[in-house]
């Protein structure tokens, strides 16, 4: 990232990307940001739209409808292009589809000679994460995706509203697949800097760990109840895109549960999921290990064998 200019590409205008877009606006996190869609009518009239309310924004942003040549100078490539996921459906029934669509996108970007980082949010994330990478040919720091930071967001509201306390000094992460085999190691979590399973210990008559479990279960339910109430998640994930695009840009070497490869960490390499990362301008700067119980290592293990034999079954078509 050699640009003074910040400049980000959003491809995928839809819901989850137009949120994205929102949010970076208001926060004002680039300077340049360009929309692609397979709907160039729709990009162009996103951009409009967004431009319209320039006049109202603390920023000078540059927002216009682009194309695949405009990734050449981004600093970060956004993709949010895919397939909706349906009431019911699991984020890991949505890989065949999303990534049909993946193919179609990734060698046009590293073609227009995009030297950036891939942030990815489509679902079923974690996978198509490591599809980018094995299709971009990048360094492995170099693509992410966004992981269970939204499910990080989430469990840190939730135990902030079950302890009284701002979510801000809750210390506790989701890992994992971004999907049905997450879970919260509860070994690691803090309130401020007590360990969570302190607290339980010393009010058992007001804190218990079946609470927290039911919280856990919450968290990992979260995506279904909303698309069975309003038929499509994107505000949340949007904000988390915008967060971790601010900690590359600003170079902030921040800690985010973003998707990235394992090389190693807990015995596994290869696969990509959930797990607290440095990030900064290079994208995942390292990764931190945590010091899982023997018990929560089996639950990250078990997750990492859903995501390797799912990402497995795609892998034939992936290489053609």
């Amino acid at each position: 990232m050699t640009n003074k200019s910040k400049k980000v590409v959003l491809i995928g205008t839809g819901m989850v990307g137009m949120s994205f877009a929102y949010a970076a606006l208001n926060q004002n996190v680039c300077d340049e940001l360009v929309l692609i869609d397979v709907d160039r009518l729709r990009a162009e009239g996103e951009a409009m739209d967004l431009n319209h309310g320039l006049a109202f924004s603390g920023t000078s942003m540059k927002i216009y409808a682009g194309q695949y040549s405009d990734c050449k100078d981004a600093d970060i490539v956004v993709i949010c292009a895919g397939v909706n996921q349906k009431p019911g459906e699991t984020r890991l029934e949505l890989l065949g589809r999303n990534a049909d669509v993946f193919r179609t996108i990734v060698s046009p970007v590293v073609e227009s000679g995009f030297g950036g980082l891939f942030l990815v949010a489509t679902n079923p994330v974690d996978i198509m994460t490591r599809l980018t990478y094995e299709l971009s040919g990048f360094e492995a720091c170099k693509v992410l995706g966004t992981g269970t930071t939204l499910d990080t967001a989430r469990l840190r509201y939730l135990l902030g509203e079950y302890f009284n306390l701002d979510p801000r000094n809750v210390h506790a992460y989701v890992v994992g697949e971004h999907g049905d085999s997450e879970f919260t190691p509860w070994s690691q979590a803090l309130l401020s800097t007590k360990p969570v399973l302190h607290v339980l210990r010393d009010n058992p008559q007001k804190f218990r760990l079946a609470d927290l479990e039911d919280i856990s279960i919450e968290v990992r339910n979260a995506a279904q109840k909303i698309i069975e109430a309003k038929r499509a998640t994107y505000y949340g994930i949007g904000m988390a895109i915008t967060r971790i695009v601010r900690a590359i840009l600003s170079d902030e070497h921040s800690v985010l549960t973003v998707s990235a490869r394992l090389t190693g960490e807990y015995g596994i390499e290869n696969v990509y999921m959930g797990n607290p990362c440095i990030i900064g301008r290079n994208g995942v700067d390292r990764q931190i290990e945590l010091s899982l119980t023997a018990a929560e290592l089996q639950k990250l293990h078990h997750s990492c064998k859903v995501l390797d034999e799912s990402y497995s079954k795609l892998k034939p078509s992936a290489d053609t």
